[in-house]
């Protein structure tokens, strides 16, 4: 049967299973550079049984340059997709460094314009992550990147991206009969916006396996692989091992009625939600293959029974906390190493305080609004902390468009980068004031509000009001008591 594939826009399509090749990187990490010719050869099969499309990062140890001599050599002229993503060091960077980061991607795959190009943002809260978003929209137009993707974004900052008009085509999330959290806000979002999921993950580094049905829990110390390291994160957080294997032997139940494997019959039930354009399955090229495997993906289907058996098992599963990406922005973090000591060094804070009068510390976000009228975004006054009434204002442009939802998001972004600034944090705020153009707006901001505030519950008043600005719909301002500097 033939690979099944998917349109993420004109000109992109995309096979179904995406062939991931962050696993390059992990067999880099003890040695030097895998071998280019026998690597980018082994990249030959996957393409002939119709598994055309692959999936790389800046990051991924030299997978876009064996991506790139693959494409030179045995794979001129015949149809690959080349996904990449740009995961930029935290703090705020230029439009020529977004251009040379494109530009390097473009030189290691070895094509004049990228199929889709992916962004991952390290924290919302510095507002910078939009410029970047802005800047390679720009460059697409320019015809150098084909579609922008994101990776690794929740619902609220994906509704603000795409409320903003940025075209994003994707989002590539963690999707998982393990981590079930973009059935929560994501999946309503790609039904109302032409925007699909793509989802990695969907085998838990493995453990989804014949391999580990019944085996006796491992020793977390000891695995082998970061893929491993990082879900045996996922096991122990969804529940733990004894709940791990009552999904697993429910998978294995399927797969036998079905005649095929455990870990088809998880990617299949993440292939089969109406949100996913595609599933990522990792490769170590060269090394071994599951191509008989994937191909069964597309032999079988699951039914009505199928599905009620894994919700099931599912049930006695512990959610994964928070949203999807969160693992990469807030305890715990569910990474390889357990928090983000090899990804980042620091994070900058997004507006540098300085000394205000009478003893005060302010902070500045850029708008224009701030020295026509004489203000400043933050004041800290002893333990106090006291933002201004916040738009979604980010230099010069409107965040949000006329989305009430996504406005109140990107205000509490600021408001958040404000109080951090000045060395508190959002849990800290106490009063919450919110002033509403439309007063028809009052659930959708109230329930962006609740979304952000929920374990925090300051106190706070709703009112509507005649906001300056025409394409204002919310205002809000905030105070924080923090700790004592």
């Amino acid at each position: 049967m033939a690979v099944e594939r998917y349109s993420l826009g004109p000109g992109l399509s995309i096979a179904r299973v995406v062939t991931g090749l962050w696993q390059i990187a992990d067999m880099e990490r003890h040695g030097g550079p895998v071998d280019r010719d026998t690597t980018a050869a082994a990249m030959e099969p996957y393409v002939a049984a119709g598994f055309t499309t692959f999936d790389m990062a800046d990051h991924y140890g030299t997978a876009e340059l064996v991506a790139g001599h693959y494409r030179a050599g045995p794979g001129r002229g015949r149809p690959v997709e080349l996904l990449t993503k740009w995961v930029p060091k935290p703090g705020p960077p230029s439009r020529d460094e977004v251009r040379a980061a494109v530009h390097r991607a473009l030189s290691r795959l070895g094509v004049e314009r990228i199929d889709l190009l992916q962004f991952h943002a390290w924290r919302y809260h510095d507002q910078s992550w939009l410029d970047c978003l802005f800047w390679l929209d720009e460059i697409r137009q320019q015809g150098e990147i084909g579609h922008l993707g994101l990776t690794n974004f929740d619902a609220a900052h994906l509704r603000i991206v795409l409320a903003s008009g940025i075209p994003v085509v994707s989002n590539q999330v963690c999707f998982s009969l393990l981590d079930q959290r973009p059935r929560r806000g994501l999946a309503a979002l790609c039904a109302t916006y032409p925007v699909k999921l793509l989802a990695y993950g969907t085998v838990a580094g493995g453990f989804l396996t014949e391999k580990w049905l019944g085996a006796p829990e491992p020793n977390w110390t000891e695995l082998r692989t970061w893929s491993e390291m990082k879900y045996g994160r996922f096991i122990r957080a969804a529940g733990g091992w004894e709940a791990f294997q009552g999904v697993v032997a429910a998978a294995a139940r399927i797969a036998a009625r079905h005649g095929v494997s455990i870990a088809n019959v998880a990617s299949r039930a993440i292939l089969e939600h109406p949100a996913v354009a595609a599933v990522i399955i990792g490769a170590r090229l060269g090394s071994r293959s599951h191509l008989d495997d994937n191909v069964r993906l597309f032999q079988f289907a699951l039914d009505p029974p199928d599905r009620r058996e894994l919700e099931t098992a599912l049930a006695r599963l512990t959610p994964i906390p928070g949203d999807s990406g969160d693992e990469y922005r807030t305890p715990p973090f569910l990474t390889a190493s357990g928090d983000l000591s090899h990804h980042v060094d620091q994070f900058p804070t997004a507006y540098p305080p300085r000394p205000g009068a009478a003893g005060r510390t302010v902070v500045l976000s850029g708008t224009a609004w701030e020295p026509i009228a004489g203000f400043a975004r933050a004041v800290r006054v002893g333990n106090r902390v006291l933002v201004s009434g916040t738009t979604a204002t980010h230099g010069s442009r409107l965040i949000g468009g006329n989305d009430p939802a996504a406005q109140t998001h990107f205000i509490i972004d600021k408001i958040a980068a404000a109080i951090e600034s000045l060395g508190g944090t959002l849990e800290q705020v106490v009063r919450t004031r919110v002033y509403l153009k439309r007063v028809t707006d009052w659930e959708a901001v109230a329930r962006a509000h609740g979304e952000r505030f929920a374990t925090i519950l300051p106190a706070n008043t709703m009112v509507q009001a005649e906001l300056i600005g025409e394409e204002y719909l919310v205002e809000i301002e905030a105070e924080a008591h923090v700790s004592p500097a």
